[in-house]
């Protein structure tokens, strides 16, 4: 969602109507949602927002700000850097191993982070201009970039270089017979990947070695494999997590945003589910750990693994005493937003980040999580 970099000074309608309103940039929390020591998140008295409301566009922008800085990671080395998405310069081979899942990727990749910029650069502008405060992750930029030739040396909010990646989300959507919200488990389509920590972008040139830009190394396209992966993981999060707090916000017009945003996040994750299922299957060794990759393009004897079935399958829904349908799932409203904080906890993206930052990060879950619609 669960931000990252330099904000792009080369887009000015973006950038520069927020510059002088709000200390966001790609956004901060640590300064922005603290004002003399009080937390921002009480400062409701002059806005127009219910403070239940206002607290999940927080949480939502703070998401967002986490998406960007790590799609920006990968459009600087496997995307499409220009002036809408500046920074960075994507390194041939990589690119060709993303290629393997889709001949498009760069243009996905690239599109996909503009979006997430627009998303929190919104929500911000519409917090100010409902007077109440924005969020600003600016201060947690610290984690280290790739070393990797073509990558900004900028801090930055997520590490994408040793992932637990979760997998569930594939299987997830394909079972007829369960649901997380009543309950039900799923096993990961990749189990290597929840086993130990791989890096989803190059970490630095030793990963390209004997890799050119036509034929990536089977070590260089397993980072790409686990890209793929982690694409539909993220932009899965994002699917359910909209509609979950949509529930609870009270204003007409901030549905209106919860429930024309959200969407965006489902067609990016039918895009990346169609897409890591082209994986190319292939077993390695990095940093003494075994991934592989099992071949899903093949006819399977098992829903659960069949590539071509990336439209959610009918499910159960509310109660098992009604039909199956087919549903975004979960979007059970209770802990939504600290569950999504534990997901990406769990994956990997903040190690190396300082407690301040899990700190405040939890505190929006909390302040969206205890939001309730008004009468």
């Amino acid at each position: 969602m669960e931000t990252q970099l330099n904000p792009p000074t080369g887009t000015s309608s973006r950038r520069s109507f927020l510059g002088k309103s709000l200390a966001v940039g790609a956004g901060a929390v640590g300064a922005g949602l603290l004002t003399n020591g009080v937390p921002a998140l009480a400062q409701t008295e002059n806005s127009n927002l219910s403070s239940g409301d206002a607290a999940i566009l927080r949480f939502l922008s703070a998401a967002e700000i986490i998406e960007t800085d790590l799609w920006q990671q990968y459009n600087e080395l496997g995307g499409i850097p220009d002036s809408e998405v500046p920074g960075g310069t994507a390194i041939p081979a990589y690119v060709t191993a993303l290629q393997v899942l889709d001949g498009d990727m760069p243009q996905y990749i690239h599109d996909n982070t503009e979006d997430e910029m627009s998303h929190f650069t919104f929500l911000n502008a519409y917090l100010v201009a409902k007077g109440a405060q924005p969020v600003n992750l600016d201060k947690y930029r610290t984690l280290p970039s790739s070393k990797a030739t073509g990558a900004q040396q900028i801090g930055r909010l997520t590490n994408l270089m040793q992932l637990t990646v979760d997998t569930t989300w594939w299987t997830r959507y394909r079972s007829r017979t369960q649901n997380p919200d009543l309950g039900g488990s799923f096993a990961p389509a990749i189990p290597d990947l929840a086993n130990g920590r791989f890096p989803a972008i190059p970490r630095d040139d030793a990963d390209l070695t004997g890799s050119t830009a036509s034929t990536p190394t089977d070590h260089l396209q397993a980072i790409a494999n686990t890209a793929g992966f982690h694409f539909g993981f993220i932009e899965q999060g994002g699917s359910s997590l909209y509609p979950s707090l949509a529930q609870r916000v009270t204003n007409v017009e901030v549905l209106r945003i919860l429930l024309s945003i959200g969407p965006t996040e489902t067609s990016h994750f039918q895009t990346w589910h169609d897409k890591a299922g082209n994986a190319k299957p292939l077993t390695v060794s990095i940093n003494g750990q075994t991934l592989q990759f099992p071949d899903l393009t093949t006819d399977s004897t098992s829903e659960d693994l069949k590539s071509n079935l990336i439209m959610p399958e009918p499910t159960i829904f509310l109660n098992r005493k009604f039909p199956p349908v087919s549903i975004i799932r979960p979007t059970a409203t209770k802990g939504a937003a600290m569950g999504a904080v534990k997901g990406l906890m769990a994956d990997g993206l903040f190690i190396g980040q300082s407690q301040e930052f899990f700190t405040v990060l939890t505190g929006l879950a909390m302040q969206a999580d205890t939001a309730a619609r008004e009468s």
